[in-house]
């Protein structure tokens, strides 16, 4: 069982919990996106010590928009009708940035992706993205378990 690790920050620094379901898809998106990178990048260096380019390329071609995109469309029938929406969100949000190699519509799927992983993390359901993470790495066939 993962920790709470959000509800442990919010405590430690004397931050009252806020209504999430007021945040925006792309707050969502923009914790998210780190929480995303943590979990890979933890991945990685948990398997042993490797040579930083090497864990930063192995990173670098998991957390892009195109293999997020790849993780929600793999995943779909595995979420909850909540994560559906929440999903939904942040796809139909209108970010101001673009991804530099992705389409348009993999790059709004990934932000719906990190919302998913945004609004997980932010209700203390890391347990969750985690298993997510994991059926898609399965389901994608990464290499990143072996």
């Amino acid at each position: 069982m993962a920790a709470d690790l959000n509800s442990y920050l919010n405590s430690f620094f004397n931050i009252e919990s806020k209504d999430i379901r007021t945040y925006s898809p792309l707050t969502l998106a923009y914790i998210g996106d780190a929480v995303f990178d943590v979990i890979i990048r933890s991945i990685l260096v948990n398997k042993g010590n490797t040579a930083v380019n090497k864990l930063h390329q192995r990173a670098s071609g998991i957390v892009k928009a195109k293999t997020q995109s790849d993780f929600v469309h793999i995943l779909m029938d595995d979420l909850t009708q909540d994560e559906i929406d929440i999903y939904k969100r942040g796809r139909n949000s209108k970010p101001h940035t673009k991804a530099k190699n992705a389409s348009t519509i993999e790059y709004l799927d990934a932000t719906g992706f990190e919302a998913v992983m945004g609004y997980l993390y932010l209700t203390d359901n890391l347990d969750r993205a985690l298993e997510l993470v994991k059926l898609g790495i399965e389901k994608l066939e990464l290499d990143i378990l072996d």
